[in-house]
């Protein structure tokens, strides 16, 4: 496995609305269209949602084990975190 990896994410605040915007991907919704509409991380919501590359240690243990476990192209469940709820999209 690659101690680097490329992902995306929609960080929102509440549990119900990470749900609603996962089943809104799951139906074909694009994520990144998503991200820039309802992310309230504004730095990666501009870019549809991209963090760029990062290493283990780099972002909050939840986010991170739920990072590093998505094959390419995969999506997460809704993850909490300090900061909200993360819906995750790995792509490199």
């Amino acid at each position: 496995m690659s101690n680097k990896i490329k992902c995306s994410h929609i960080l929102v605040t509440k549990q119900s609305e990470a749900i609603t915007i996962y089943e809104r991907l799951k139906k074909g919704e694009k994520f990144g269209k998503l991200a820039k509409e309802l992310s309230i991380d504004s730095g990666s919501a501009k870019r549809d949602g991209n963090l760029g590359y990062f290493t283990k240690g780099m972002m909050v243990k939840p986010f991170e084990e739920a990072a590093f476990k998505l094959q390419i192209g995969e999506m997460s469940e809704p993850i909490k975190s300090e900061f909200g709820y993360h819906i995750i999209k790995r792509f490199g």
